[in-house]
């Protein structure tokens, strides 16, 4: 194993493209389904990636023909016998693995884009939908497989469900596990965009990004994704306490300066 790749190993191949890390799920047999060292892998590479000022936007992919199936289920032991009910409860992987990684995507500190090269099953539509932004391949699906093994959508599924598509969208989604095509969850609002090459169209957008004031771009997000939890009067002080530490920053400044000066602002994430 390369220093290059840490966690090749683990089902983690990790490297940086300038300003932009990228991410691939690396178990294409398995359609990059997460086993528990895939989960710590996973959340290692985002930690080195959030470690590294110099990188300023993250793509994730999947390699072979999927994207994500979720949890492989060898990860539970089915075996009949004395303590069956402990040893196949999913709530400890979810609580040990996935949690913790839909959260690490949804607060690292830089923009992530999400390069769906497949199907993206259960966990593996929640992760997609925890990156800022996600762009699938035409044959590209995603499923909410779960109630067909008689469970719920986890790593935050449920929650980004009704936030991207709306309840009665969701509910039906969720209740019967049907397939949604990419051209459809771009017309729904799932995913931003459709690419045939999806990975070159993330690194573009990442690159894109990569070179925008960072600290902006997620109290963007910050603003967006919390928009519905409190009311408007409330949000207009959090914008202007927001705004207030924004206006502190080398790229406030400089994006002002650039502005009046009719040059390119120069950001440094900072």
């Amino acid at each position: 194993m390369s220093e290059a790749q840490p966690w090749a190993d683990q089902g983690i191949l990790y490297e940086e493209r300038g300003a932009v890390a990228v991410v691939t799920l690396n178990r294409p047999q398995a359609l990059n389904s997460f086993t528990r060292d895939m989960h710590r892998a996973l959340q290692a590479a985002l930690q080195r990636a959030a470690d590294h000022p110099a990188i300023r936007a993250l793509v994730v992919t999947g390699a072979g023909r999927g994207f994500c199936a979720g949890l492989d289920l060898s990860e539970l032991d089915f075996t009949p016998g004395e303590g069956l009910l402990e040893r196949a409860n999913p709530g400890p992987v979810i609580n040990e693995c996935f949690n913790p990684t839909a959260r690490a995507f949804m607060n690292l500190r830089m923009p992530t884009i999400a390069a769906v090269n497949g199907v993206a099953a259960g966990a593996g539509a929640s992760l997609a939908m925890a990156c800022d932004i996600a762009i699938a391949a035409p044959g590209a699906s995603f499923v909410q497989a779960f109630s067909k093994i008689g469970l719920i959508p986890d790593a935050g599924g449920s929650w980004l469900l009704v936030e991207r598509l709306g309840l009665a969208r969701a509910m039906a989604l969720a209740m019967t596990g049907d397939k949604l095509p990419a051209a459809q969850a771009k017309e729904w609002g799932l995913i931003w965009d459709v690419a045939d090459d999806p990975l070159a169209a993330a690194l573009e957008m990442a690159q894109r990004l990569a070179v925008m004031p960072t600290q902006a771009l997620v109290a963007t997000r910050s603003l967006l994704r919390e928009a519905g939890t409190r009311s408007f009067d409330a949000h207009l002080d959090v914008e202007r306490d927001l705004q207030a530490a924004l206006g502190r920053t080398h790229d406030y400044f400089e994006g002002v300066n650039a502005f009046l000066e009719k040059r390119a602002p120069v950001f440094k994430g900072e």
